[in-house]
């Protein structure tokens, strides 16, 4: 065991229980909504709602589990106790106290502006000040992954970083960058307004710092799951991964451009130009990249594993693959969702397409796919395999992790499928009440339905995860096995300067930032006609 496990199990923990209340809430939503129910006549506890289930999985979980894995990955990988113990502590306090200020001010009522808090409309003060303390309480966890990195880097001259540190540190910069936007908006924009100290605000400049973070921040949640895809699951699934170099490359490509192409979420916003819209639509496609390399080298690594248990042929392989295995199972389900959603997010990328999905279901079904499916089903992958190195546990029960994944699968597929075929009957997004006797409503009624029941499957799926995992720790191990990562089908293989450090990396995404939003927040923040008049939701 390692020394950080009380430290990566309080991540987890708050993650997932926060992670299940947040289910809850998405369940009601869409039971609600659909024509099973009575609505409940105040459209104000639906977006309240909406608002802490949108803030727990965007800004929440993610960030303790990216927190949680990253110390974990510090020690298990670099064999050395992690630096900063007691800062990660505090760290972790820091979100918990934010979560709480921001949890608090939501259920009372006093900010319902979703997880965007697109101004105009303000919340509570106290919202965003929780928000700052979960973001300050990261940025440690990003100082401390930069600190043991070097401390490794100076005790081991020329040798190799793990690739899982690579991809970890990676994710930590990538998330420094990108959180320095909403940081801005909130800090220098909302602040002040929501406080007070001025009736106006400039809501074009803040949407566009916003959207600094608001695409870049998915890259930021999906990094724990590549880390699982290239150290995990070759491993898992008794192959090898296929290129540690094509690894190193994807990571180092999403720092490049997952950060200058947010402001294809403001195609239809007037205050940003054409030319750079198109330039940022541009930028998104490129962002397909790393993908695509990172499914290529997935899927043969998993083709090495079905040639090692004796597939032959061209597709022999593929039958002779473990698919009672776990791990098996999720890469898989998470591809198919992460293919779903990846071809819907190409409608969203473009320039012309996006005008028929703007604003629509699509969107919704397009990001839970991406997130709620592909990569949070990775998350479950990484506590599976930690839980015992974590918790001192017997291995966990194969045939539970596999109901939990399968109800996982097919709750995601039913929740967001339906959500794709109204968004493109044109059904808006975030609305609190549909009219279901309205004759060009009615038809689509029974997507709404199918639509809940999936919720509540995925509610099921969230609730068997915390048992799996808690009815775990009563079964303890005479001894646990050490934790490995996967290894490599080339052992042996030098890597290039530039993919065993991140420093070009991180200067090509700060300087491609600047160049994609310089001139629009220049022109913006120049503006003094672009204020318009707060619209405070609750009272202060």
């Amino acid at each position: 065991m390692f020394q950080a496990r009380k430290l990566v199990l309080a991540h987890f923990w708050v993650a997932f229980v926060a992670f299940l209340g947040a289910l809850v809430l998405g369940a009601w939503q869409m039971y609600i909504r659909s024509p099973l129910a009575t609505w409940v006549n105040n459209p104000e506890h639906y977006y309240r709602s909406v608002t802490a289930h949108g803030t727990v999985m965007a800004y929440v979980l993610p960030t303790l589990v990216a927190m949680g894995f990253g110390y974990a990955i510090t020690e298990l990988s670099l064999k050395r106790p992690l630096i900063g113990v007691r800062w990660a502590w505090g760290g972790f306090w820091l979100v918990i106290a934010g979560t709480a200020m921001a949890a608090v001010t939501m259920a009372a009522g006093k900010a319902s502006v979703l997880y965007t808090f697109y101004p105009p409309m303000l919340a509570s003060p106290f919202y965003y000040f929780g928000v700052v303390l979960v973001v300050v309480g990261s940025w440690i966890w990003v100082a401390l992954m930069s600190v043991n990195l070097r401390r490794w880097k100076r005790d081991h001259p020329g040798e190799t970083v793990p690739l899982a540190m690579f991809g970890n540190v990676a994710g930590a910069y990538l998330w420094a960058w990108t959180s320095l936007g909403a940081a801005i908006e909130v800090l220098v924009l909302i602040l002040p307004a929501s406080l007070g100290f001025t009736d106006t605000i400039n809501a074009g400049l803040a949407r566009v710092f916003f959207s600094w973070t608001l695409h870049a921040i998915v890259y930021f949640w999906l990094m724990p799951s590549y880390i699982v895809f290239y150290t995990l699951v070759p491993r898992a699934i008794g192959g090898r991964l296929y290129s540690d170099t094509m690894a190193r490359v994807s990571f180092a490509l999403f720092l490049v451009f997952s950060m200058p192409i947010g402001i294809h979420h403001l195609f239809a916003d007037p205050q940003v130009g054409a030319g750079f819209k198109f330039v940022h639509a541009a930028m998104t496609a490129m962002v397909s990249v790393p993908t695509l390399l990172t499914v290529f080298t997935i899927v043969a690594s998993v083709e090495i594993a079905g040639r090692l248990r004796g597939g032959q042929g061209l597709f022999g392989w593929v039958k002779a693959l473990p698919w009672d295995n776990p791990m098996m199972l999720a890469v898989t389900f998470s591809f198919v969702m992460l293919g779903f959603g990846g071809a819907g997010g190409i409608i969203n990328m473009s320039y012309q397409l996006n005008e028929t999905i703007h604003n629509t279901q699509w969107v919704t079904g397009h990001f839970h796919l991406i997130f709620a499916g592909a990569i949070v089903l990775m998350y479950f992958m990484a506590a599976y395999e930690l839980w015992p190195q974590l918790t001192g546990c017997a291995p966990i029960s194969p045939r539970l992790v596999k109901a939990q994944i399968w109800s996982w699968f097919i709750g995601m597929m039913v929740l967001s499928m339906p959500w794709h075929l109204v968004g493109l009957l044109g059904m808006p997004r975030r609305m609190a009440y549909y009219d279901y006797s309205h004759p060009d409503i009615q038809p689509q009624a029974w997507t709404v339905t199918a639509s809940a029941l999936g919720g509540f499957v995925l509610l099921a799926s969230g609730v068997l995860l915390v048992y799996t995992l808690a009815n775990a720790t009563r079964r303890k191990a005479d001894a646990v096995a050490p934790f490995t990562f996967s290894r490599t089908a080339h052992p042996g293989t030098r890597v290039p300067l530039a993919l065993n450090s991140l420093g070009l990396w991180v200067a090509m995404m700060i300087a491609l930032t600047v160049v994609n939003y310089g001139y629009p927040i220049a022109q913006l923040a120049s503006l003094k006609e672009a204020s318009v008049p707060v619209i405070p939701i609750g009272s202060r």
